[in-house]
């Protein structure tokens, strides 16, 4: 694991902070190669219930380090699109497709792909001096690591072309407003906020919360029609399982839940 990321586990609970505080947690080759490690080790572990991001310092991410896409003169240009296929594209899959809950915990600044980073995990909360930037215009680029495709999701296609062209700042404040996040919260909250939400992982039925996540990001693509046997066919399954077996004797009994570990 390169010193650019690390990588804590708290029992079920795995965070991961990018660790280049002095360039604001920009993207370097080094910091993407950190990243592939410690999904792989996450990937390879059957008892993560959540997987928090973070950033070091005072910034979650800036963005690519620009320093690394200088060439000498005379030398072609760095092929971007080489670039994202080797690294953006397959961790903003990766994050997407990560079973337990992902969750983005933006401490100041996420600008371009660092933006882009944020809202490739299930939920972001951001404290309230954090800013959304999708300025890629500004140096004459279109926004990558799946913006373009969440944006219009998540804000609507008025305010995703608005941000897409003119690459201003959004407040936390504002962003949670339009939709873009899940919760701004004070600063001095927002660490606080992170634990309680892991924390509340823990407890819950992975089986189940692996397969909302599954079943909301197939509705994208799915008919009315297929989103129903979709919802059935997982329903069938959880409904055979233990964790719902144990849910319904506690909610009848008025206790919490004790899911298990294992798939159900």
């Amino acid at each position: 694991m390169t010193a650019a990321v690390l990588l804590e586990r708290h029992g079920s609970v795995a965070k991961i902070t990018l660790n280049r505080p002095d360039k604001l947690n920009a993207f370097t080759t080094e910091l993407h190669a950190g990243l592939r490690d410690a999904l792989t080790e996450l990937e390879c572990a059957a008892d993560v219930a959540c997987l928090l991001i973070t950033g070091a310092g005072r910034a979650f991410c800036a963005g690519q380090d620009l320093n690394e896409r200088v060439r000498p003169q005379g030398q072609p240009p760095v092929d971007l699109g080489e670039t994202l296929a080797r690294d953006m594209n397959p961790l903003m899959s990766r994050l997407r497709a990560f079973p337990a809950p992902v969750v983005a915990v933006v401490n100041g600044v996420a600008a371009g792909a660092g933006a882009s980073l944020a809202l490739a995990a299930d939920m972001v909360l951001a404290c309230r001096s954090a800013k959304f930037s999708f300025g890629f215009c500004r140096i004459g680029l279109i926004p990558d690591g799946g913006a373009s495709w969440a944006l219009p999701r998540l804000v609507g296609p008025a305010r995703a072309i608005g941000l897409a062209l003119t690459g201003e700042a959004v407040s936390a404040q504002q962003a949670a407003d339009w939709g873009l996040i899940w919760k701004c919260l004070e600063d001095e909250e927002l660490a606080a906020e992170a634990t309680r939400l892991a924390s509340f992982f823990a407890t819950q039925s992975r089986p189940a919360l692996a397969a909302a996540k599954q079943l909301l990001a197939a509705s994208w693509n799915n008919g009315a029609q297929a989103q129903f046997e979709l919802e059935r066919t997982f329903q069938q399954r959880l409904g055979a399982g233990a964790d719902y077996a144990e849910g319904v004797v506690a909610f009848i009994e008025k206790r919490t839940p004790l899911y298990g570990k294992a798939t159900s």
